[in-house]
């Protein structure tokens, strides 16, 4: 290397040095005047306290606790659906409250004309900016969440997973598929077309087949005995409002319960 590439190479590393040196002392600027009036060091410290000693009180797993050497099961593809199945969820969390901005919960619509729902969703699909992929995104994270969650609940049956001391968390996973249906359901009759209304007339007719409380489930959840504008308004707030915050604090809880147990590994 000559002199002049030599002196030039030096220069430039001592540039990159001072930008570098630069962007730390911002960070700490900043970072020590949020500290001052937020305490963040001193939270920060509390947290990590609680972590070392939540996991000094942590279960070893059947891996740890024996010694065992293999461990092929942690790659094994099936022992991954309940974190596949949070992922989709999320996905599709996300997806849907983007469309949430541009869907309209209308049944209401001039005579032979479309219903402003069902305008809503045409609207998305064709006329907003990657509307098309936004509701592809969404409808396919749905479904995917729908049949990792059952795959991943036929897993834990066969493998014994659900026997003490798990069996409040199996409890908890019929709970969470049961409301991943009611969610697919829900969402099925937004679009307000012709496969959800005949969806919708077919949920009727099974509210009031229910014995004895037939009528008065048919009148809760669908606002009477035939579909109208109370029964799309009912399914919104089902599927945007209650369903997304039960789901999301009962996923937080199971994943909870996970963590403190520890995998139920095959024997």
């Amino acid at each position: 290397m000559s002199l002049e590439k030599k002196d030039e190479h030096d220069h430039k590393g001592w540039m990159e040095s001072r930008d570098l040196t630069a962007v730390e002392t911002r960070y700490l600027a900043i970072l020590m005047w949020l500290d001052k009036r937020l305490r963040l060091v001193d939270y920060l410290e509390l947290l990590e306290d609680m972590y070392y000693k939540v996991n000094l009180q942590m279960p070893k797993s059947h891996t740890e606790q024996y010694g065992l050497d293999n461990k092929f099961w942690y790659w094994y593809p099936l022992y991954a659906l309940g974190s596949f199945s949070t992922l989709a969820y999320l996905v599709a969390a996300t997806s849907g409250a983007l469309l949430g901005f541009y869907y309209a919960p209308a049944a209401a619509g001039a005579t032979g004309d479309p219903t402003v729902a069902y305008a809503s969703v045409t609207s998305i699909m064709t006329d907003l900016n990657f509307g098309y992929m936004l509701r592809s995104i969404h409808r396919w994270a749905a479904q995917v969440m729908t049949a990792a969650v059952f795959l991943h609940m036929l897993r834990v049956y066969f493998t014994g997973a659900y026997k003490e001391p798990r069996e409040l968390n199996w409890i908890l996973g019929i709970v969470l598929i049961s409301m991943t249906m009611v969610f697919g359901y829900s969402g099925y009759l937004l679009p307000w077309n012709q496969l959800s209304f005949w969806a919708g007339q077919i949920g009727v007719e099974m509210a009031l087949s229910i014995p004895m409380a037939g009528e008065w489930v048919a009148q809760l959840l669908f606002g009477g005995f035939t579909l109208t504008q109370a029964t799309l308004q009912r399914m919104y707030i089902l599927h945007v409002f209650f369903l997304p915050f039960v789901v999301t604090m009962l996923i937080a809880i199971h994943i909870g319960i996970v963590w403190m147990q520890g995998i139920a590994e095959p024997h």
